[in-house]
Formats: structure tokens, C-alpha cells, sequence
């Protein structure tokens, strides 16, 4: 063995730490400092609103560019209609089944069962609004002016824009290929300021949570441990059982997939915010083998129709209000109320994108529709940071996993480059 090959290993033993590393050095670093020196941490919010501001910057134009390059460039219009098919079906069935888990977990822990929930005249802190209907819903999805939702980072009107944009250019032929080359070369350097961006992120996870647990408290999480427990087993639960077992019946490689998610469901699981994730997400999905077509349509869809997280954390978070009011009117909800109050979430869960604290309020229109009182809501906000954590983690897991699906439902999967990629690497390598 030479000198070069002895100074080999300790030159790497030095060498910065991945990327998913230092987030959760940021997290933990985040979190020890939030519970040492709450007075100053409060003051984090400014980290994490700065890293959030960043990602938000570039995500109109990685959005735009992702799906004109791959509408316009693939060239077939069918094939842009049988994915935007196929995603709404799988979208569906899925965040069905996530409102399905978390209604059998809120049954069988029951974590609202200790909890008295007396109803007062003033609610404070509830925000105010109401989910949208279908008809406003497809409305909201058509923008007036594509400057304005870019300037809003409105991501269900710059898709509808972009693959409305991209199917002229691609009619357009000869005469649009020069906007094609554009997007190719914007969509190349939105990638090079996201690796700019995400060097900023541990820091920003860093302060997004030194933040939460300054201004939240540990306390908070033992009087209501009951119910982040249950959501955050119902959360694993969705994960293992269910998108597990679609992983399976789709053939994706597990170990390779989750090694490829594991960067964006961090930075969502630090900041709360399941868009800061989008650039990342988009990143690892391509490298892991899904065409720049389906990834583009996929993702952003997903964040208006395959809100996973939320989903289950809603039957949870309804049917304890009901359990902690139960143990003190005596009413609690029918079977046949919780079949209707899933039916209910799978429409209005889907129209909040634009609606800032979306869950929270799906949840107040969802206890006004039962005639659950509106405290729940308000003593649920004090947690709500650290259950939009999961939430957010979730959500963005299975919306990767969902562009994998249509991927591998369009026969157009690259399992050798998700292999090369994020596959299992030589604890050895021969010399």
C-alpha cells in the first residue's frame, strides 16, 4: 500500500458532511437552542423566513420551465393528457385512504378521551375563512394575469398557465423552438440556484425550529402528547403500510427511493413548509429516473390535490375535538357521521391551496359543518407547528412518490439510472 492510498481515508473522514447531514445537525442544533435560550430564539423566525422567501423566489419560474421543457419538447399532447388523467385518479384513491388511516387511528387511541372541551362565547386565534368550493376551485385554477400568480408563487395557476403555454408552443412548431431552448436553459439555472439556495438550509431548518419550540414550549407537547402521537403513528403508518405497499405493487426500488427523498422530506419536516421542498424534490426525482415531463406535472399538481399529510392529520385532529367535547355534552360522532365527514374532506381538503394555514382551516369549516365547537381549532393552533412538521414530511414524500407511479404507469421509468443513482454502493471499492 502506497502513502497516497494510506492519506486516502483520512482526507475523507474530513470531508464536509451531505447535505441531509447538516439539516439534521440544524434540527437538533435548532432545537436544544429554542429550549435553552427561548428569548433569543424567538428570533430564529427570521432565518427560516429568509430561506423560505429564497425558495419561493424560484419557484414560479422552476414550475414554468420544468413543464414547458417537458410538454412542449416531448411533443405529444396525448401522452400530456393520460398523465394529467392518470395523476388525478391516483391522487384520489390515495388521500382517500390517508383520510381512511387517520379516521381508524382517532378511533382505536381514542387520544381525545382525557381531554374536557368546553365550549366558550369568544374563540380567539381561529383564522378566518372557509374552504373552496368545486366551482371556486377550478375558477382559482385559471389566473388573470400569469405575473400576478407568479408574483403570488401561486402554484395551481402557473401549472394551468404553463401547460396551456406549453401546448401552443408545441403547435407553434418551428417558430416557438427558440422559447423552447429558453426553458431548457432556465430550467438549468433555476437547478444552479437551488444548489445556491439549499446551502442556506440547514440554517434556516436551524432557526425554523429553534423558533417553534421557543415560542411552543415543551409543555405544550405533554398536555396534548395524546394526539401528536396518535398523527404521528398514523403518519408512519401511512407511510410503511400504505405508500409502502404501492412502492411494492409498482416494483420501485425502496432503499434507492427513500434515499432520494430523504433531503426534501428533511427541509420539509425543518421549515413546516412543504413548498421549500419543491426544488429539491424536483432535483432528486430526474436523478432518480422520472422524465422532466412527469416530474414538472406531478410535483406541483400534487400540492393542490395529494395533500397526504394532511389528510390524515385532519380525521385525527376532527375526531379528537369530538372525543375532548364528548366528555362533556356526551355527544359523539356516528359511523355513518365520520364516513360523512371523509366524503366532505376529500373535496374540500383539495381547495386551500391559496389559503394560508390551509389545514387549520379546512378543520374550522369541517367542525362548524358537524357542529363541533370551534375551541378545538384554537387550542390545536398552539401545536400546530410541530404537527405541520409531519404534515409537510408526508406530503412531500408522497408526492415523489406519486410522480414515480405515473412514471412507471407510462412505461417510462429509468430503473437503472434510480440504481446508479441512489442505489446500494461497494462498502469496498477494487482498486
Amino acid at each position: 500500500m502506497t502513502d497516497a492510498e494510506l492519506t486516502i481515508p483520512s482526507a475523507r473522514s474530513w470531508r464536509m458532511p451531505s447535505l441531509s447531514v447538516q439539516i439534521f445537525i440544524g434540527l437538533i442544533l435548532g432545537g436544544v437552542f429554542g429550549w435553552a435560550f427561548p428569548a433569543i430564539a424567538l428570533h430564529g423566525e427570521l432565518l427560516k423566513d429568509i430561506f423560505l422567501n429564497l425558495i419561493k423566489m424560484m419557484v414560479g419560474p422552476l414550475v414554468f420551465a420544468s413543464i414547458v421543457q417537458g410538454i412542449a419538447g416531448g411533443g405529444d399532447l396525448k401522452r400530456v393528457g393520460r398523465i394529467g388523467l392518470k395523476s388525478i385518479i391516483y391522487f384520489e384513491v390515495i388521500t382517500t385512504i390517508a383520510l381512511l388511516v387517520g379516521l381508524v387511528f382517532a378511533n382505536v387511541i381514542r387520544p381525545g378521551q382525557h381531554v374536557a372541551l368546553h365550549a366558550t362565547a369568544a374563540v380567539s386565534g381561529v383564522p378566518a375563512g372557509k374552504p373552496q368550493t368545486v366551482a371556486e376551485m377550478v375558477l382559482h385554477a385559471v389566473p388573470t394575469s400569469v405575473f400576478d400568480a407568479l408574483a403570488r408563487g401561486d402554484v395551481l395557476q402557473i401549472v394551468t398557465f404553463s401547460v396551456i403555454f406549453a401546448i401552443a408552443l408545441s403547435l407553434a412548431g418551428k417558430a416557438g423552438e427558440p422559447i423552447l431552448k429558453f426553458t431548457e436553459g432556465l430550467t438549468q439555472v433555476m437547478f444552479k440556484f437551488a444548489g445556491l439556495v439549499m446551502l442556506f438550509a440547514p440554517l434556516g431548518v436551524a432557526g425554523a425550529m429553534a423558533f417553534t419550540i421557543a415560542k411552543n414550549g415543551t409543555g405544550i407537547l405533554l398536555s396534548l402528547g395524546a394526539l401528536v402521537g396518535t398523527v404521528y403513528l398514523a403518519f408512519i403508518a401511512f407511510l410503511a403500510l400504505v405508500l409502502g405497499s404501492v412502492m411494492l405493487i409498482f416494483r420501485i426500488p425502496v432503499m434507492p427511493f427513500l434515499r432520494a427523498v430523504k433531503e426534501p422530506c428533511l427541509v420539509a419536516f425543518g421549515t413546516t413548509n412543504s413548498e421549500s421542498a419543491l426544488p429539491k424534490a424536483f432535483q432528486a426525482m430526474e436523478r432518480f429516473g422520472v422524465p422532466k415531463g412527469i416530474v414538472g406535472f406531478v410535483l406541483p399538481t400534487g400540492y393542490t390535490f395529494n395533500l397526504d399529510g394532511a389528510a390524515v392529520y385532519l380525521t385525527v385532529a376532527i375526531l379528537f375535538i369530538s372525543q375532548a367535547a364528548a366528555n362533556v355534552t356526551g355527544v359523539t360522532l356516528t359511523w355513518w357521521q365520520q364516513i360523512l365527514m371523509v366524503l366532505t374532506l376529500m373535496v374540500t381538503s383539495k381547495g386551500v391551496a391559496a389559503v394560508p394555514r390551509a389545514a387549520i382551516v379546512v378543520l374550522v369549516a369541517a367542525l362548524h359543518t358537524f357542529g363541533l365547537p370551534l375551541e378545538g381549532a384554537a387550542l390545536l393552533i398552539g401545536i400546530d407547528a410541530i404537527l405541520d412538521m409531519g404534515r409537510s414530511a408526508v406530503n412531500v414524500f408522497g408526492n415523489c412518490l406519486a410522480s414515480v407511479v405515473v412514471a412507471k404507469w407510462e412505461g417510462e421509468f429509468d430503473q437503472d439510472q434510480a440504481l446508479s443513482a441512489y442505489g446500494p454502493q461497494p462498502l469496498f471499492k477494487s482498486t
